[in-house]
Parts: structure tokens; sequence; C-alpha cells
């Protein structure tokens, strides 16, 4: 089960995070508009195409890219299979997970993947804001104020959540004396509002 309550310690990230900012992020009803003639209503163009989770990754990799981070740290949802010896609720939970695969990306840089890249430092948050630089410059609008607090003597914690076509990103920065780690969870939005109260307790257990 090593593997599923990784996923799920993130996935709690992104629930606790949507339950913050629950309203946060709508916008106002838009002004009334005059009523489309039949001539302007023939001419509306064709929706756009659908904002995906390769699209998200699409976005999260070459911001990264440009941060100067190693490539290869984004993960799309992964579909864990329930093992033997599981019990009813690590099942359940197992399932929760594949279900909500399709809807999650998520993407992690610490010292370990400094260490196996050679010459590339651990993560920093000058990396990070580059980062988010990046994503904003590709169309990712932030939602309420980033935050840094300081962890004991040594340490902070930064977060900072973003939007785009339906999907939300949690940006997190941790430092600890000589450790970091920059993380960042993306997940979409129509998929976590489904979720009942039970199926995010199970998550957060």
């Amino acid at each position: 089960m090593r593997t599923t309550r990784t996923k799920a310690r993130w996935l709690v990230t992104a629930v606790a995070g949507a339950a913050l900012s629950a309203g946060c992020g709508s916008t106002a009803p838009s002004a009334p508009t005059a009523p489309s003639t039949p001539t302007a209503a023939s001419s509306t163009t064709a929706s756009p195409a659908p904002f995906g989770q390769q699209d998200v990754q699409a976005d999260l990799e070459a911001a990264a890219a440009a941060a100067g981070a190693p490539e290869g740290l984004t993960e799309l949802g992964s579909d864990p299979s329930p093992e033997p010896g599981e019990t009813e609720k690590e099942r359940k939970l197992a399932a929760l997970i594949a279900r909500l695969s399709p809807c999650t990306v998520s993407w992690k840089h610490d010292g370990a993947d400094a260490t196996s890249s050679g010459s590339k430092p651990a993560p920093s948050r000058k990396q990070l804001d580059v980062l988010l630089s990046n994503l904003a410059a590709r169309g990712w609008k932030k939602s309420g104020a980033a935050k840094e607090v300081p962890v004991g003597d040594h340490g902070t914690y930064f977060t900072a959540t973003y939007k785009k076509q339906g999907w939300t990103l949690y940006a997190r920065h941790n430092t600890l004396s000589a450790w970091s780690q920059s993380t960042a969870t993306v997940t979409e939005d129509s998929c976590f509002d489904r979720l009942t109260d039970e199926e995010a307790a199970l998550l957060e257990d």
C-alpha cells in the first residue's frame, strides 16, 4: 500500500487546498448582453478544444524546463491496483485514486533529484518563482495571495495557487536547513467538486 498511501497524501493537499479556496476563485456573473441576432448567432465560432491532463503536463514541463529544473519530474495520475491482503478501506482508497487519475498531474523536485542530475543545484524558492512566472505567461492566473510562513528556526513553507481552464495548481516550497523541496499538485476542479464527504475523509485518513 506504500504507493497508494503516497498518492493519497498529495491528493489530500489538493482536497484541503480546494476546501480553503472554495469560492475564492469564482467570478461574478457577467453583465447581460443584448440578444444575438440570427446573423450573429450563425457566425459564432466553434468552441476551443478542451484543456486536458496532457495539456496541463505540457505547460508544467515547459515552465519547469525554462526554470532550469531537471526533466522528467512530472507524473500523471496513477492507477494503483489493489494488492492481496488489503483491507476493504484500502481497496476503496485505491479505487478512488484510480478514478481521480485522469484528473491529476503532479511535479516534485527535491534534493534527491538534484543529486541524481549531477551539477544541478537543489530547488530554491527563486527557481519555483521562475517556474510560476513561466506558468503565468502560459495563461495560469494566481488565485488568492501567496503565503510564506516560518517553520521552526531554520525553515520556511511557501504556498501559492494558480488556475487555468478548470484546473487548479497548488504550488509548495519547503526549506529546512540545507534541505529544500518544490512541488506542484494540479487537479481538475470538476472531478474534485464531485467528491463526497465520505470520499474526502477516505483520502484524509
